[in-house]
């Protein structure tokens, strides 16, 4: 989540703008860009701290952090996602092209433990496949330094499957939390490109903001992780979320309420460590009442003022908007978009938009759904809190430095799908306001019913074999790939299987899909579209469906 950038005029905006399209388009583009060399790297801004409302270097210089969230390691992939598609480099140097000093990290405490990751295309990530999660993590944050960004990790759900309201869960106690999170800081300690750790995503439903409840109370919960963590390593941000449900009856979107903080804020045992993090969406997402306020969108700046802006306004600590994003289709959505942009420029508070991933349900991501295209519009609006890049020049990737093995092995441990409808990984819907319309994200839908492991055997054509492969299901949709292998070539080709419960494709990669009655039909499209004897991809979909198909049969066409 990074921060905001003075605005520019207007002329030496359009220039950055192209700037920053232009690099990201030519990174994408290549498919397998390295990072540049650790010596030419840009600078990184090394070990933070906070002094007021402002993010410092270690010589007192402003700093803002300015992110954007690559998910999928807190998924049953355990890996980012996209890998299936592009190479990790590529995708790091687009983010770099793009203006971004950092990338918020998500995983989840079962990756943590997992002794491998999947969905990772091994023709283009040959040296990724084979690692653990850990390891994995490892080499993203390596690479990342390599040029120039720096990374907070983000303990975004504790299993692979689901969000949970509070910090703990009955299979991943609050001691595993805290555990976790000190390994991690060990085993980061001497690398200052991780400058932070947020603790928990989105605490909301039951959780309080200095309730005295122990089993609600997040604030004295974030207080007790946070002081771990900082027993570890004193050098680290802590990155503290809000809750929904604040003290004064008023409720705000998941980890969105901080107006509490004024009265009861976090102290911990070492100074100048806190950050902020509210986040924030648009009506598509869900329809808060201020969007229908007759004054929208003029209203919106004194309600972030009351949730979470007068911190920084008033220069009590720093802010961190830790997530917000929109798939910038509808008018106001765009009017939100551009009010909060002057927002935080205007108050220089440090950001992570959501998201780099195009298969984010609610808000589509910065690039495609063939993970290279760069969604210019949404770039051209973020121009202004971006910082201009030139661009790199590929050379060869590093490997990551040796890291110490985490103190505790734990097992993953297998978590039963909830009895209620979860909220998808970032959609932040009010529990007490019924549940939008649009579809949820992927990232954080339950459990796939089915592991890759236990998908149906593949069906074939003469010149294709396909394989289903689930990746997650929820009570609204669900998401699944299917592995394509050719055993000729293969111009041009169609899969089409029968999912009782499917309404709509909501969008899909690597391929083109409709539904009609209860058939989906999907052709070959983009990347996917043609492939030569010998080659695998991996395609796939997310649908809007009651019910998630587990192992359906395909029926494969090539020619």
């Amino acid at each position: 989540m990074s921060g905001w950038r003075e605005r520019w005029r207007s002329t030496r905006r359009a220039v950055v703008r192209g700037a920053a399209i232009a690099a990201a388009a030519t990174l994408l583009a290549s498919g397998a860009v390295a990072a540049p060399a650790a010596s030419a790297a840009p600078s990184l801004p090394g070990w933070l701290s906070t002094r007021g409302s402002t993010i410092v270097t270690a010589s007192g210089t402003p700093f803002t952090i300015k992110a954007v969230a690559w998910f999928g390691m807190e998924t049953s992939n355990c890996a980012p996602h996209g890998l299936w598609s592009i190479s990790l480099d590529a995708g790091l140097d687009a983010i770099a092209g793009m203006g971004f000093n950092a990338i918020r990290l998500p995983f989840s405490n079962e990756c943590l433990a997992a002794k491998t990751s999947n969905s990772i295309n091994g023709s283009v990530n040959a040296d990724l496949v084979a690692l653990t999660p850990l390891r994995l993590m490892d080499t993203v944050i390596a690479r990342a330094k390599a040029r120039g960004i720096s990374v907070i990790l983000d303990r975004h759900r504790p299993d692979s499957g689901a969000q949970s309201e509070l910090w703990y869960t009955a299979q991943y106690s609050e001691k595993r939390w805290i555990d976790d999170w000190k390994m991690l800081a060990a085993r980061y300690k001497n690398e200052p490109a991780v400058i932070g750790v947020d603790l928990h995503n989105e605490p909301h439903g039951p959780a309080c903001w200095n309730c005295g409840d122990p089993a609600r109370d997040w604030r004295a919960a974030a207080t007790r992780a946070g002081n771990a963590v900082l027993s570890v390593n004193p050098k680290l941000l802590i990155v503290v979320e809000g809750v929904e449900r604040q003290n004064d009856g008023t409720n705000t979107w998941w980890g969105g309420g901080l107006k509490d903080v004024r009265s009861a804020p976090v102290t911990l045992s070492v100074k100048n460590r806190v950050v902020y993090s509210p986040h924030e969406y648009p009506a598509t997402v869900h329809a808060q009442e201020w969007f229908s306020a007759p004054n929208y969108p003029a209203n919106l700046e004194g309600i972030w003022d009351a949730n979470w802006g007068y911190l920084v306004r008033q220069n009590i600590a720093p802010v961190l908007l830790g997530e917000f994003g929109t798939k910038l289709e509808t008018d106001s959505d765009r009017a939100w978009l551009k009010t909060l942009v002057a927002y935080l420029a205007k108050t220089k508070t440090s950001y992570a938009y959501w998201s780099f991933n195009p298969n984010s349900g609610d808000t589509g991501g910065l690039v495609a759904d063939d993970w290279r295209t760069p969604q210019k519009a949404k770039l051209a609006a973020l121009a202004p809190i971006l910082t201009p890049v030139a661009t790199p020049k590929p050379t060869t990737s590093p490997k990551p430095s040796s890291s110490p093995k985490p103190s505790v092995s734990v097992k993953p441990t297998t978590v039963p799908l909830p009895s209620t409808s979860p909220k998808p990984t970032s959609s932040p819907k009010p529990s007490s306001s019924p549940k939008p319309t649009s579809s949820p994200k992927p990232t954080s839908s339950p459990k796939p019913t089915s592991s890759p492991s236990s998908s149906p055997k593949p069906s074939s054509s003469a010149a294709l074999r396909a394989e289903w492969i689930p990746q997650s299901a929820w009570g609204e949709g669900y998401v699944a790939e299917l592995a394509l292998t050719a055993t000729g070539s293969v111009k041009a080709w169609t899969v089409t299987f029968d999912a009782p419960g499917t309404t709509a494709i909501t969008s899909a990669w690597g391929m083109t899909c409709s539904v009609t009655g209860s058939r989906v039909t999907c052709h070959g499209d983009g990347y996917g579209a043609v492939l030569s004897p010998g080659q695998t991809v991996r395609v796939g979909l997310q649908a809007a469906a009651t019910r998630a198909p587990t192992s359906p049969k395909l029926t494969v066409a090539a020619s």
